[in-house]
């Protein structure tokens, strides 16, 4: 009889990659009509004294296929990554890139001012600055000599 040792995290990870590829299945299939994008593209958020940042990642996607929307303190996002129909699909060995359209949406906070937004596009990374009103950025009080 052979004795063979039990790794009880191997096990789990390895359910862990069965489920991970049932859901990216599920999610990724052609007919799927329950969500309404092909892909999320990953997103930083950071903000300081005078702005708002948001950089999404968006690598072979062209500027045109980008709709950036600003409305009732939403900022909304969508475009199309569309899959180059120059080689036959079947020719390929792999396809992990996601294709086909994407949106993100974000509630802005009421210190942002939602006419001064500014867009810039470089190495597939979408970059949002959205300055905050002059009445949310910090002021300096002196202090007065007594009278």
């Amino acid at each position: 009889m052979t004795i063979t040792r039990w790794y009880p995290i191997r096990e789990v990870a390895a359910l862990q990659n069965r489920v991970n590829s049932l859901l990216q299945d599920i999610a990724g299939s052609e007919n799927e009509t329950i969500t309404a994008a092909s892909f999320v593209p990953a997103v930083d958020v950071y903000e300081d004294s005078e702005k708002v940042v948001l950089k999404l990642e968006i690598p072979g996607i062209r500027e045109e296929d980008v709709d950036i929307r600003v409305e009732n303190q939403a900022l909304t996002v969508r475009g199309e990554r569309r899959f180059e129909a120059e080689e036959k699909e079947e020719n390929f060995h792999r396809i992990e890139r996601r294709y086909g359209s994407f949106f993100r949406s974000f509630s802005l906070p009421n210190t942002v001012d939602t006419e001064a937004v500014a867009a810039t596009y470089n190495a597939g990374v979408l970059r949002l600055e959205l300055k905050k009103k002059a009445s949310a950025q910090p002021k300096q009080i002196r202090i007065g000599a007594a009278a």
